[in-house]
């Protein structure tokens, strides 16, 4: 009986006390910053805990006592038994006894079951665990930035991403007003009507609400669509909220790109066609009363159809290079023999202008591994530019460079025309992009250049570049690779 009480109160002793260590580590681990949530789960973890704990403590000492008390009736019922009493009370010691062992198996199932739901209770502790790991394991994986406050604006929970947006350590800053973290005097733009839609969103509480909020930051500005949730408890109170911050700054910036592309093809499109409606019409009232003026008004039409032509003709390039739908048949070619092809076509343009243009020095090599009609159209396209925008009596020089040990040969294109502004230099390849200075210098669509860039460096890896200065001039030109780097390359 001795070994049997003994081992009883050492198991008793392992499983109390397992269950009071289970229930101060859940207390330990469920305090600061660790979420509405899965701060939830290891409160009611611990107090299981606890509760088990203490039945089991209650138990154990109510059955030792009954046990020693048993101990000491059994023994003096055996001494009396030897001694004393008459062979006619053994029946009645007999009945005691079975009463007894009945009582201790009773015991025995009870304690048994008390076994079960401990073992219960640490599978349930182990799974709340569990869960509350992963739920911070998503919320700090999640790349929008996240942040969780309680009912009195306190910060509860924050991911790495709102620490970076709001310039705090989200890992120390729990149980600190959110106001503190986020706004003050000095607080960037948006931060304060961050703070104060929290604050709505919880007075108001409504379960779901949005609104897209601008920060600025060094003077950029990045636009992100807030969604705010209220947390309930089980009295329909609001105990939290949590906010979710998407940037969706590259999303606006592509929408406003498209809705200008659509604005300047309709633009653009829509010049030459009015040309050519109101000249049809005047020739069909029969305002053209002489040959002369006939021819002029066909002139006009039809130089309105190779500029809308090219209009559409551009767009479709660029969208299939874009796209990389396009053709390329690349083969090796002389950049000398292309350049002179290409200044026969422009000599009469510039003649007509008093431009004169200067040509370059034959090369021996300076093939390069190329689209033949798509670097003409480089060519044409920065060619017929320099003449543009390059008042009478000017120049324009065209050189090429072979550079063997970078493998590259270089095309510069240097004129003496207006120039460019410093500040728009890094916009004149963009679609449809003009100088708002040269604007009444030339006619464009602003997509020459653009597609210059693409061909040059989507299609052909190379380089594009511009020097320019108001006044005096500039200098386009592109490189590419010479036809053994590329050979080298396959």
């Amino acid at each position: 009986m001795k070994s049997v009480r003994s081992l009883y109160v050492i198991v008793t002793s392992v499983a109390a006390g397992s269950l009071f260590a289970a229930g101060f580590a859940g207390l330990y681990y469920s305090g600061a910053g660790e979420g509405l949530c899965s701060a939830g789960y290891a409160f009611a973890a611990s107090a299981c805990c606890f509760a088990a704990a203490a039945g089991v403590v209650w138990l154990g000492w109510h059955w030792l006592r009954l046990v020693r008390g048993i101990t000491s009736i059994t023994q003096q019922l055996g001494e009396k038994q030897s001694s004393c009493i008459k062979p006619s009370n053994n029946k009645i010691i007999n009945e005691l006894s079975e009463e007894i062992n009945k009582h201790f198996d009773g015991n025995s199932s009870y304690i048994e079951e008390l076994e079960k739901q401990v073992k219960d209770l640490q599978l349930k502790i182990q799974l709340l665990r569990r869960q509350k790991g992963n739920t911070d394991a998503i919320i700090y994986g999640i790349r929008d930035a996240v942040i969780v406050i309680d009912e009195f604006d306190k910060l509860l929970m924050a991911n790495e991403a709102a620490g970076r947006l709001f310039n705090f350590d989200y890992k120390s800053s729990q149980h600190k007003l959110v106001s503190e973290l986020v706004s003050s005097e000095k607080a960037k733009a948006g931060e304060n009507e961050f703070v104060d839609f929290l604050c709505q969103s919880r007075q108001n509480k409504v379960r779901h609400t949005r609104r897209e909020i601008v920060f600025s930051n060094e003077g950029k500005s990045r636009i992100f669509d807030c969604i705010v949730s209220c947390i309930y408890d089980e009295e329909e109170q609001v105990c939290g909220i949590v906010a979710v911050l998407h940037d969706v700054t590259r999303e606006k910036e592509i929408s406003q790109m498209k809705d200008d592309f659509v604005n300047h093809v309709s633009h653009e499109l829509k010049t030459p066609l009015a040309s050519i409606s109101a000249y049809s019409e005047m020739l069909v009232d029969g305002e053209a009363n002489d040959e002369q003026t006939r021819k002029e008004f066909y002139a006009v039409i039809q130089s309105q159809a190779k500029r809308l032509n090219r209009l559409i003709e551009d767009i479709l390039n660029i969208s299939r290079i874009e796209s990389g739908l396009i053709k390329v048949e690349k083969k090796p070619v002389s950049l000398t023999i292309l350049i002179e092809e290409q200044l026969q076509m422009i000599r009469s343009y510039a003649e007509e202008k008093h431009v004169e243009i200067i040509g370059q020095k034959p090369i021996v090599f300076d093939q390069v591994y190329a689209d033949k009609d798509m670097i003409s159209q480089v060519i044409v396209n920065l060619l017929s530019n320099a003449v543009k925008y390059t008042p009478c009596g000017g120049s324009i020089k065209i050189e090429t460079e072979v550079d063997e040990i970078a493998g590259l040969a270089r095309v510069s294109i240097t004129d003496t025309g207006v120039g460019i502004p410093k500040d728009e230099i890094e916009h004149i390849f963009d679609k449809f992009y003009r100088v708002d200075a040269n604007k009444n210098q030339a006619e464009g669509t602003g997509l020459g250049l653009n597609l210059v860039k693409q061909i040059v460096e989507k299609v052909h890896n190379g380089r594009v570049f511009v020097t320019s200065e108001p006044g005096i001039g500039s200098i386009f030109g592109f490189e590419m690779p010479l036809a053994t780097a590329e050979a080298i390359k396959v």
